[in-house]
C-alpha cells in the first residue's frame, strides 16, 4: 500500500540559497577561503625540506662517522661478551679498546717511516734511477728496436726532476696529500672515540631504541634487534679473520722473497680483504707491481701465490668462516657488495652486505610470518 502523505511533516524544498557542505580539514578550509594562502603553505613544505636535506648535506661527513663507529662497536661487540664471561663489561671495553688504539698506533709506526723514508729516497735518487735506467741493457735494447721513444720519455722525466720549480709543485703537492693523511688521522680517531662510547653504551641504546615500540611488540622488536646486532658483529669478525689470515701468510711470503717494505705490503693485503670481492684482487695487484719494481722473478713469484690464495680463500676458508657468520646466498652477496660500492663507495660495499643479512633476518621473522597469518582473503569472514 502506498504510504499516505502526513501533513503535520513539514516539506524539505532545496533551493539554490541552499548552503554548501562545509570542509572537513583545516587546510580545505583555508585552500576555500585563500587559494593563494594554501600554495604558500605548499612552497614553504618544499623550502623545508630543502632545508632539511641541506642539512644533512653538511652533516654527511659527521653521519658517516657516527654509521662507521656503530658498525665497529656492533663488530668488536662479541668479544667485548666473551672478555665480559670473567670481567665487569667495563674492563671488557676498556680491554678491547686499548688493543685497538695499540694496533693504531703500531700501524701508524710501522706506516710513517717508510713513507717518509721513500719520499725521500725518490727526491734524493730520481735524477740517478733515471740514468740507472738509460744505462740498462733492457731499456738499450728496447731503444734499439722502437727508436728513440723510450730516450725522449726519460729525458723528459729527468728534465722535469731536475727543474726546482717542479720540485717545488711536488712539494706542494705533497703537502697537500699530508694535509689529507692528516685529517684522515683526525677521522679515524673521532671514530675511535665514538666506538668507544658506542661499546660503553650499546645495551642501553638497544633498551632505548626498543622504548619506541609499543609494549605489546617489544620482546619481538628486541629478539629482532639482537639478531641483526648478531649478524653485523659476526659479520664483522669474520671479514677481520680472513683479512688477518691474508694480512699474516703476505708478510711470511714476502719476507721470504725477499720484496720491498714486506709489512706495509702485508698491511695493504690486510686492509684489501676487509673489502668484499674486489679487495683481495685489489691488494694483490698492487703487491704485485710494487714487487715488479724490485725484480721481475719477485713479481712473478708474487702473482703465483697470490692466484693459489684466491682460489684457496674462495673455497675453502671463506665458506667456512662466513657461512657461520652471516647466511647470505652467493647471489645477494654480489648484488649487495656491487649496490654498496655504488652507492658509497668502500665503505658502502664494507656494510652491505650485513644490510643484507639484516633485511634477510627482518623478511624471515617479521615479513613472512604475518603473511603466513593471513590465511583468508581481506574482507570475508572465516567460516567457523
Amino acid at each position: 500500500m502506498r504510504r499516505k502523505h502526513d501533513k503535520s511533516e513539514p516539506k524539505r524544498v532545496f533551493t539554490s540559497e541552499t548552503p554548501p557542505a562545509q570542509p572537513k580539514t583545516a587546510a580545505a578550509a583555508i585552500a576555500r577561503i585563500n587559494p593563494f594562502m594554501y600554495g604558500l603553505l605548499g612552497a614553504l613544505g618544499v623550502l623545508v625540506a630543502l632545508m632539511l636535506g641541506g642539512i644533512v648535506n653538511q652533516l654527511a661527513t659527521v653521519l658517516v662517522y657516527i654509521g662507521v663507529a656503530i658498525f665497529l662497536a656492533l663488530g668488536l661487540d662479541p668479544i667485548v661478551a666473551f672478555i665480559e664471561r670473567k670481567l665487569p663489561r667495563p674492563a671488557a671495553v676498556a680491554i678491547v679498546v686499548s688493543v685497538v688504539v695499540l694496533a693504531f698506533a703500531g700501524i701508524i709506526l710501522a706506516i710513517v717511516p717508510i713513507v717518509v723514508d721513500q719520499i725521500k729516497n725518490l727526491i734524493d735518487n730520481g735524477p740517478q734511477m733515471v740514468k740507472d735506467i738509460q744505462s740498462a741493457a733492457w731499456f738499450k735494447d728496447l731503444n734499439s728496436r722502437f727508436g728513440s721513444t723510450f730516450e725522449d720519455a726519460a729525458n723528459g722525466i729527468l728534465s722535469f726532476l731536475q727543474d726546482p720549480g717542479n720540485l717545488a709543485d711536488i712539494g706542494g703537492g705533497v703537502f697537500a696529500v699530508g694535509a689529507g693523511i692528516a685529517g684522515g688521522f683526525t677521522g679515524v680517531t673521532i671514530v675511535l672515540i665514538l666506538t668507544l662510547y658506542f661499546m660503553a653504551s650499546l645495551r642501553s641504546i638497544k633498551r632505548v631504541a626498543t622504548r619506541f615500540v609499543p609494549a605489546y611488540q617489544r620482546d619481538t622488536f628486541h629478539g629482532l634487534l639482537e639478531d641483526v646486532s648478531g649478524a653485523v658483529g659476526r659479520y664483522v669478525m669474520g671479514q677481520a679473520s680472513l683479512a688477518l689470515i691474508n694480512g699474516v701468510l703476505s708478510l711470511i711470503m714476502l719476507s721470504i722473497i725477499g720484496a720491498p717494505v714486506p709489512a706495509l705490503l702485508a698491511l695493504v693485503a690486510f686492509i684489501g680483504s676487509m673489502i668484499p670481492l674486489v679487495g683481495t684482487l685489489s691488494a694483490s695487484i698492487i703487491i704485485s707491481l710494487v714487487c715488479l719494481i724490485d725484480s721481475p722473478v719477485t713479481a712473478l713469484i708474487a702473482i703465483g701465490y697470490y692466484l693459489v690464495y684466491m682460489q684457496v680463500e674462495a673455497y675453502i676458508l671463506s665458506p667456512r668462516i662466513m657461512n657461520k657468520a652471516v647466511a647470505v646466498p652467493g647471489a645477494l652477496v654480489v648484488i649487495a657488495a656491487v649496490a654498496g660500492g655504488a652507492l658509497g663507495g668502500i665503505l658502502g660495499a664494507l656494510v652491505a652486505i650485513p644490510v643484507a643479512a639484516s633485511v634477510i633476518i627482518i623478511v624471515q621473522k617479521v615479513v613472512f610470518p604475518t603473511q603466513d597469518q593471513k590465511v583468508v582473503p581481506p574482507g570475508t569472514l572465516s567460516e567457523r
